[in-house]
């Protein structure tokens, strides 16, 4: 929906009139008029009319002033918006291809690791409960992406999208790391940036499966574990060259930082744990004999490791959440989308 001024009737409800339309997510939302629009767009010193990019598939030009009216019916303050304006022109890099994840049949959507002292001034949670409700900046911010998408990319389930189940993080996803309890740099510092730098990190990521493990008091064994859960093999990441997110807890976190590995060193062992024999996958799951060639891997031999991330870059380690002995792993999608990153304009 691009920003256009609509009047109602004086006796219409505008939280039902939105709600009957299809430009919503089934959330009431906040009701555009222009006194609220313009409200929305001091958050940002930019051109209202100024084009920021053009959503797939349906292919609309996202002005400032359209992003602004999608960030102000999820329920944004203005403080949000120039976080919402970064993504979207992240998001809309070719490599990351949100045309062909708008269309798939899978639940996917991009997740947004925001990282750099502007995330916190406004409030951006990485701690308890950061992937879910309670926390207006993630769940509006995350939510006007997807309203962007819905409205302007046409990615509406049984149209353009063809997402068996969707899922939920295809409400809202947005955290940021736990920086209070995180024992190492930041995930955009590892990508080079520095520690003031406003950095976003974009990838496609099924929603967090829980890994909980209260036993292990050294890092071999709890790697161990975290590396057979990224081998599901009814992942993308198993059969493609793909992307996967893992959200250590900062107390599984802490107890490899207090063994003395660093979060290279982490991510490179999870690398290198999680992969499984070929002949323990042969008759189980996604495999084929074609996507075996295609990674190099002889099919007739039952000892080849088929690994769960192809590349070590494409494991994007991060610390979120709150205390306790549980890590979150976000699967990835296929190899048509590799995960992006970026500074935005405050």
């Amino acid at each position: 929906m691009p920003a256009q001024e609509i009047t109602l009737p004086d006796d219409r409800d505008e939280y039902q009139y939105f709600l009957e339309k299809p430009w919503s997510d089934g959330f009431p939302v906040v009701a555009p008029n222009q006194q609220r629009l313009h409200w929305m767009l001091t958050g940002t010193r930019r051109d209202p009319d100024e084009v920021v990019g053009v959503i797939p598939p349906a292919g609309e030009t996202a002005t400032v002033r359209d992003v602004a009216l999608h960030a102000l019916m999820a329920g944004c303050k203005p403080d949000y918006l120039p976080v919402v304006l970064g993504a979207v022109k992240i998001m809309l890099r070719d490599e990351f291809n949100m045309g062909g994840v708008q269309c798939t049949m899978h639940g996917v959507a991009p997740l947004m690791i925001v990282n750099g002292p502007y995330a916190q001034q406004i409030g951006i949670h990485g701690g308890n409960g950061c992937f879910g409700p309670g926390f207006r900046a993630n769940a509006t911010i995350g939510r006007a992406i997807r309203l962007i998408l819905m409205n302007l990319g046409g990615g509406l389930a049984g149209l353009a999208s063809a997402t068996v189940f969707g899922s939920p993080i295809r409400y809202t996803a947005c955290l940021t790391e736990n920086m209070a309890l995180t024992p190492w740099e930041t995930l955009a510092q590892a990508h080079g940036y520095g520690k003031d730098d406003n950095v976003i990190t974009c990838a496609m990521a099924e929603s967090p499966r829980l890994h909980f493990d209260d036993v292990s008091t050294e890092p071999q064994r709890l790697l161990r574990g975290i590396g057979d859960s990224m081998t599901s093999t009814g992942s993308w990441n198993m059969w493609f060259n793909s992307d996967v997110v893992v959200a250590m807890g900062p107390q599984h976190a802490r107890l490899c930082a207090d063994a003395g590995m660093s979060r290279a060193q982490v991510r490179q062992r999870l690398w290198a744990l999680a992969e499984r024999r070929q002949g323990d996958l042969r008759h189980r799951g996604n495999w084929r004999e074609e996507r075996a060639r295609a990674l190099g891997i002889d099919p007739n031999d039952d000892d080849a490791p088929f690994k769960a991330v192809k590349d070590v870059n494409r494991v994007h380690l991060i610390v979120a959440g709150g205390l306790g002995p549980v890590t979150a792993v976000c699967h990835g999608w296929n190899e048509s989308s590799h995960a992006v990153h970026g500074t935005y304009d405050i």
